[in-house]
């Protein structure tokens, strides 16, 4: 990769991640200073009436006092949504054990 200035900060380092109709882009950059951060940016393609289309961006910037904090907090909803996935799958589960175990041999007569 090369090294380029943009808007007087240096890109260090840079991965995109295509996902569905949005890409995300992380990128490391330093300061003046030499001092590093990091831009995190959704775009997404939308079209217009004309069949153009253009590119909505939302642009967070994180910076290296936060990370461990960012990091911590990131993975912690991970976790949660992976725990409330499995919660819904094994209520799921429960119900349909629940429709199989409650025949009544009385009623097939």
């Amino acid at each position: 990769m090369e090294n380029k200035l943009d808007n007087e900060h240096e890109e260090i380092y840079s991965n995109a991640v295509r996902a569905g109709k949005r890409t995300y882009f992380f990128d490391v950059r330093a300061t003046r200073g030499n001092d590093y951060y990091l831009t995190i940016t959704e775009s997404k393609r939308k079209y217009n009436e004309d069949g153009s289309y253009e590119y909505k961006k939302h642009k967070i910037f994180l910076y290296k006092e936060d990370f461990e904090k960012f990091s911590d907090a990131l993975s912690d909803a991970f976790k949660e949504v992976i725990n409330l996935k499995h919660s819904q799958e094994k209520e799921s589960s429960d119900r349909i054990e629940q429709k199989f175990t409650e025949v009544s041999f009385d009623e097939l007569g």
